[in-house]
């Protein structure tokens, strides 16, 4: 990971953010609070250097999961952005506009870990060329992975 400025935000663009300075080490966080925060298996993430987030647009809403934790996301579109403790800020690691270098190194509360998380990609994968033609033909409203000054502002949604 290098100390270049970095940039991301949610998937509508009403939450952007550019990270000046390096970043820390990359995790996935098995831990039932993430699990729910993320809607997932797990949640990935990767430390953000003190005093390098600029928030560019809209800044996180945020939900005290617990005594010391508080979890930021987009209040428009519900994207999971931010874990924030005591000891700094984390970012989603899918919220990075490149992600190409952010594999996870180190895995946490492995013990709270869904047990058949080890075997996910394991499975077949979907083969059916007509399903993939279809999805082609999608029409995304989902904020591109680069800057941009043509996105709506954040109060030009329709909620």
């Amino acid at each position: 990971m290098t100390d270049a400025v970095r940039t991301g935000g949610c998937q509508c663009g009403a939450v952007r953010f550019r990270i000046h300075g390096k970043l820390g080490r990359p995790s996935i966080c098995h831990c039932r609070m993430c699990q729910k925060q993320f809607g997932s298996f797990f949640s990935a993430l990767v430390t953000a250097p003190k005093d390098g987030v600029e928030w560019t647009r809209d800044e996180p809403s945020y939900f005290q999961s617990s005594v010391n934790i508080d979890r930021g996301f987009c209040r428009k579109c519900g994207t999971p952005l931010t874990y924030r403790h005591p000891g700094g800020l984390e970012i989603a690691i899918g919220t990075f506009d490149d992600r190409s270098d952010l594999a996870p190194q180190i895995q946490v509360n492995y013990a709270s870990r869904l047990a058949w998380v080890e075997t996910i990609f394991d499975q077949p994968v979907h083969q059916d060329p007509d399903y993939y033609a279809r999805q082609e033909q999608i029409i995304s409203f989902q904020h591109p992975d680069h800057e941009t000054d043509q996105w709506p502002a954040p109060g030009d949604w329709k909620s």
